[in-house]
């Protein structure tokens, strides 16, 4: 009988042993997580669970017993700690153990404030897991003085919430805009006015020079401009980092992430990998996408493929982040757009199309669900509607199709 480990307890890990079994495989399968929780959802802790709208068990992705009734073994609170490629073993918490076919759906972590300039100060976080969003709870009460360090979906995410709370926020983003990396200048400014409305002071082109102390808790922050600020606790969002660690320790490729083929495969044979931690073929090069539905969905083609179905991944990339009464929602990669169309919804509805030439390449959708699941599909289904049709509000959005 053979025996699947998957090393990794997140959406992606979750997904592709739920797979395995549904598509029909009856050998061994372990799961292995080093945090204590069964998996659970990332996207709700920065938001609804903070907040307090949802409870811990509803974040589970799947009920504890669903592991139990689907003869699923789950090895959680231990990290593993060492590959063997050749023998083709795993080691966690002291015990190795064999595998057929190994899958690597680690994850990434998120990038610190440096230790120089006072990121090891009490007080001082990220929002990446539960227990992140745990330690973060005590210090999110009304009239606290918060300061976010980073101006991109993470950290814009904990404006809102910090915001919706009675705190007062300032955000820092080093770059010229917020978004810069991800979004159009239009985009941007919608949620900067968004931001602004909502009393949080946002400062853009001004970085965090370093953070000051007292009785090793965070206590104030002297910014690049000059400015000193009164800080009760700081939340870092500056960005992840894949984790390949164990991939490097068993031999495999890395490259923007572990490099995998069309199929989830590693150039190691028997180790596979998907998630936020691999990057798969994409327009001659090697994407990896920080996504929930990426993290399903390739995980879903490494289990297909495990099984013998020899499927190609086909990314359909698609984003989303609440802040307020707004979701936004992405379709598409944006890179190497040329032109920026802006449609006017209903009310506060927005979407802002990408272009390069006459190619539909992605959308922003602003509480535009319509605009979103149109432009979607047309994405994917490789059309491209003239951007005049596009940006004339009395287009039927439907009629695109």
């Amino acid at each position: 009988m053979s025996h699947v480990i998957v090393v990794g307890a997140g959406q992606a890990g979750a997904s592709c042993v739920a797979r395995l079994r549904t598509q029909g495989f009856d050998g061994d399968i372990t799961l292995i997580g080093e945090e204590p929780t069964p998996p659970y959802q990332r996207p709700p802790l920065s938001k609804a669970y903070l907040l307090g709208d949802m409870a811990r068990e509803r974040l589970f992705l799947r009920p504890p017993e669903f592991y139990d009734d689907h003869n699923i073994t789950l090895r959680l609170g231990h990290p593993v700690t060492g590959i063997d490629a050749t023998l083709q073993t795993v080691t966690v918490a002291g015990e190795t153990l064999s595998y057929d076919e190994l899958v690597l759906t680690t994850g990434s972590t998120p990038r610190r404030l440096p230790a120089a300039i006072g990121g090891d100060l009490e007080g001082v976080m990220v929002v990446r897991g539960l227990a992140d969003v745990d330690a973060v709870a005590p210090f999110v009460k009304a009239g606290a003085k918060a300061l976010i360090v980073g101006g991109g979906y993470i950290g814009l995410e904990a404006a809102a919430v910090a915001s919706r709370l009675g705190l007062t926020v300032t955000l820092v983003e080093m770059a010229d805009r917020i978004l810069q990396r991800v979004a159009a200048p239009e985009t941007s400014s919608y949620f900067r006015d968004l931001h602004a409305a909502h009393g949080v002071d946002l400062r853009e082109g001004v970085g965090l020079d370093h953070l000051t102390g007292h009785n090793g808790a965070v206590a104030g922050a002297f910014l690049t401009d000059g400015t000193e600020l009164d800080v009760d606790f700081v939340l870092a969002g500056v960005g992840i980092v894949p984790n390949t660690s164990l991939a490097e320790m068993a031999g495999v490729t890395l490259d923007n992430g572990i490099a995998t083929d069309a199929h989830g495969r590693t150039d190691v044979p028997h180790i596979w990998a998907a998630g936020d931690c691999a990057s798969f073929p994409w327009k001659g090069t090697q994407l990896r996408l920080e996504s929930v539905g990426n993290a399903i969905d390739q995980a879903e083609c490494v289990a297909d493929n495990i099984l013998g179905t020899h499927r190609a991944y086909d990314a359909k990339p698609w984003f989303w982040s609440d802040q307020y009464d707004i979701k936004l929602q992405i379709a598409g990669l944006n890179t190497g757009y040329e032109e920026v169309i802006v449609r006017q919804g209903d009310g506060a509805a927005r979407s802002h199309w990408y272009y390069t030439g006459d190619t539909l390449l992605a959308l922003d959708a602003m509480n535009d669900p319509r605009a979103y699941m149109v432009g979607k599909r047309l994405i994917e289904a490789g059309k491209s509607p003239s951007p005049k049709a596009v940006a004339d509000p009395d287009t039927n959005l439907k009629a695109l199709l």
